[in-house]
């Protein structure tokens, strides 16, 4: 597993908390690997999820620092978005 896909699971662990996440997300980053969060928490998985979000490993750090709002990555291109737009939105919403 890389350092960036390593770092990315506690980024997205943290932020999840204690929170129920009822669903399932994949954040593929683009040339590292894939993490996925679902009911039992988050992990290096690139197994099938209700969605899949893919950015750059630049974008998804800028999403985790809270530099770059979800919203305006995905409208400006460079998050994409493949699936169910709602668990996306639920997602977003842990982010912001």
């Amino acid at each position: 597993m890389s350092e960036i896909i390593s770092a990315a699971v506690a980024a997205l662990a943290e932020k999840l908390g204690d929170g129920d996440f009822d669903g399932s997300v994949k954040f593929e980053i683009e040339g590292e690997g894939a993490v996925r969060i679902d009911e039992t928490g988050v992990a290096a998985d690139d197994s099938d999820a209700d969605c899949t979000l893919t950015a750059t490993a630049d974008v998804f750090q800028e999403l985790m620092d809270g530099e770059l709002n979800p919203t305006a990555a995905f409208m400006s291109g460079k998050l994409s978005v493949d699936g169910d737009m709602s668990m996306a939105m639920k997602l977003g919403a842990i982010l912001a």
